[in-house]
């Protein structure tokens, strides 16, 4: 029970990596705050991805909330701590992890693209990241923020000219607040997770040619499962990595040190 009674927040919680970092933490004994957006689409045949990870966190037999906001708008990060607060009593972690990457050419990129992945993606953190910290600092015991960078933030792709900028920034995002938040003994740090499957890339992982492409360059031989990221979450967010911060742990397989 690495989180025994801590209070986790998760941004983009409702699928994919989120999902597994938020039920990661709750097997680890927390109570969750979720974070979700445009997943509010339950109907009678088929239940939200929200509802779902709610009742997989609470059979675990830990308290769970979600909150509706897009984190960049600057209120959501503010009002998510406000009703995490409200609900638990305080917040120990965040879990920034909340991010998009809609594929598309450079040459022809509509700037409402590039503006809206630069305002999720690092807006998003940032404000998160600030309104988590400012009450892990009145609380006056310390906490940790876990960011979701990505392996992009250390390599180009063709199509995700504005996307892994965004990952670059998360992580230096994290780098500078390990500084700025160390006296407060807030410890920041990220993951970078390399090619992770989930239901938001199965689109482009379908091609069973593709498939194969990825997992001769990764080491392991697979392709990332979510709960691969989650658990190294745990582990930064844990007492286990007190004495860690400023830090970026790939997670991929060792896909980015396979240059040849």
């Amino acid at each position: 029970m690495l989180l025994h009674n801590k209070v986790v927040i998760v941004t983009g919680g409702s699928r994919g990596i989120g999902r597994a970092i938020a039920v990661a933490c709750a097997r680890e004994g927390a109570d969750v705050a979720l974070n979700y957006w445009g997943e509010n689409d339950a109907s009678y045949e088929k239940r939200s991805a929200v509802d779902e990870v709610l009742d997989e966190i609470k059979a675990l037999g830990r308290r769970a909330i979600a909150v509706e906001g897009n984190v960049a708008e600057p209120a959501t990060g503010p009002e998510l701590v406000a009703r995490t607060v409200e609900a638990f009593g305080r917040v120990d972690v965040l879990a920034s992890n909340a991010g998009i990457c809609p594929f598309h050419a450079f040459l022809d990129m509509p700037s409402a693209i590039f503006e809206t992945t630069l305002a999720v993606n690092l807006g998003g953190a940032f404000y998160v990241t600030q309104a988590a910290a400012n009450q892990m600092k009145q609380q006056g015991d310390g906490g940790a923020i876990v960011a979701t960078s990505s392996i992009s933030a250390l390599v180009g792709g063709g199509m995700q000219t504005h996307y892994t900028p965004t990952k670059a920034g998360v992580h230096s995002l994290m780098q500078s607040c390990a500084i700025a938040l160390g006296p407060y003994k807030i410890r920041c740090n990220s993951v970078m997770p390399g090619t992770i499957a989930t239901d938001l890339n199965a689109d482009d992982l379908s091609s069973a040619e593709k498939k194969a492409y990825f997992e001769r360059r990764i080491p392991l031989g697979r392709l990332g499962r979510p709960d691969d990221v989650a658990d190294v979450v745990v582990f930064l967010a844990s007492d286990m990595a007190r004495y860690v911060t400023g830090a970026a742990l790939l997670v991929d397989g060792g896909l980015f040190v396979n240059l040849q």
